[in-house]
């Protein structure tokens, strides 16, 4: 793997809104960020094989998308404008039922290229067959977080868990150690309370996380209300769930207990705005979540209900739609967007040592951003300019572990051409 030197780029660390090095550089040894400053402060022996020309650029930490379903590219457009459970039950489901290895593969593979096309360096997928996503990461270059989604109340719950702990066992630390393996009960209405138990005690035995969907619809919280008695975060916590790591998608129907419930356990919360708008779903509290000290970062959701994966696209959305929720157009200012998509994502991942920041030490896990575009002129304010009017097509490269994965807009581990084509074919057996 080539030293790289990053030369001319406006820097944001991310370390904090000030913390922006003009005209800087970067240098990347081994995979990770070695050193980096104002230009010339690299001192000699840093010189690399391989220099960038940073100039008109704006390097900055990958973006995490905490919450997706990768193969769901797969049935983009296919089943729009209907209620969640409708969308699930009469269009999704049916479908999902005849996917094939193949299909997961390259539905994950079209996922892949789309997220490195749009700056996304490390997702959180929860779908099945996944060590066809997992091959798919190995050969993108990408960094992701993946469990097998748990359905308790299925016939094939016990199957799927079992098959949860082989896919750990297999691939949990491989591709280099980008890939890092959770455990995924769906939610708590397709998860009894038994299974999850033994959900639980499976990822305690294995040092292992959770991902869950939780409280994402009114007729969720009314359904566990009426079954347990208590919302959904107080019967997750009942059952001992939050004394592991979790990241819970969505949260988007929570009262002010549920909310101190996720603080104090250190749940990590992926909002995922523009999935809960189109389905209908709510707003997620994020202005009070982010009050009561709960850590959130953001996700697309599957592309079958979102419709991409942009994750500029998605900081956009996420800022608004705190400021029309709440009438207050202070709520959510551009950092904070800025980093639920990077530091806060990195936080909910439990891989904030490693990513999520531009420092000497981190994972090199950076994307450059051309700001020479007419929509980022001008340049009274670098991160409002991102948030709220950069586009994904201005990504222009994209690293992962100090591996070059796209550079001037051409992507460098896949074939994009057989990507597409072989999706379209899948999708088109898939729902023809």
């Amino acid at each position: 793997m080539a030293d790289i030197l990053i030369q001319g780029a406006t820097v944001l660390t991310m370390e904090g809104s000030e913390n922006i090095i003009e005209n800087g550089e970067i240098f990347i040894t081994g995979g990770r960020i070695a050193a980096l400053g104002p230009r010339g402060s690299i001192p000699p022996e840093g010189r690399a094989e391989r220099i960038i020309n940073g100039s008109g650029m704006i390097a900055m930490p990958g973006f995490i998308n905490c919450h997706t379903h990768a193969a769901m590219t797969l049935l983009r457009s296919y089943a729009d404008d209907l209620p969640l459970m409708e969308w699930l039950s009469e269009k999704i489901w049916p479908v999902e039922n005849k996917l094939e290895p193949e299909d997961i593969y390259w539905g994950a593979m079209l996922c892949c290229l789309e997220m490195i096309k749009s700056g996304t360096t490390t997702f959180v997928d929860m779908y099945f067959i996944m060590d066809q996503v997992a091959l798919a990461v190995e050969k993108s270059g990408l960094r992701a977080c993946l469990s097998r989604g748990l359905i308790g109340n299925a016939p094939n719950g016990a199957l799927a868990l079992e098959e949860n702990v082989n896919f750990f066992k297999e691939w949990n630390g491989m591709a280099g150690g980008r890939i890092k393996v959770m455990f995924g009960p769906h939610a708590p209405y397709t998860c009894p309370p038994e299974y999850l138990e033994q959900v639980i005690e499976l990822a305690g035995k294995y040092g292992a996380g959770l991902h869950i969907h939780v409280a994402e619809t009114k007729s969720e919280v009314e359904q566990i209300k009426t079954s347990y008695g208590r919302t959904p975060v107080g019967h997750l916590n009942s059952l001992g769930l939050f004394a592991l790591p979790v990241l819970a998608a969505h949260c988007v129907h929570l009262d002010d207990a549920d909310m101190e419930i996720l603080a104090r356990n250190n749940v990590g919360v992926a909002h995922c705005p523009e999935s809960n708008m189109k389905l209908a779903s709510g707003a997620a509290p994020v202005t009070g979540l982010l009050k009561a000290g709960v850590n959130v970062g953001l996700g697309t959701d599957g592309a079958a209900s979102n419709n991409n994966l942009d994750m500029l696209e998605e900081m956009r959305s996420a800022a608004m739609l705190q400021k029309v929720s709440a009438g207050d157009p202070t709520v959510m200012p551009a950092f904070t967007a800025l980093r639920t998509a990077t530091a806060n994502g990195a936080r909910v991942l439990g891989l904030d040592g490693e990513i999520g920041l531009l420092k000497a030490g981190m994972k090199a896990d950076l994307i450059l951003i051309d700001k020479r575009r007419p929509h980022f002129c001008p340049q009274h304010n670098l991160t409002a300019n991102l948030v709220y009017a950069a586009h994904s097509a201005d990504v222009d490269t994209v690293i992962v572990d100090g591996k070059i994965l796209m550079e001037h807009r051409q992507v460098l581990t896949m074939d994009e051409e057989e990507v597409v084509r072989e999706a379209q074919l899948r999708a088109n057996r898939l729902t023809g």
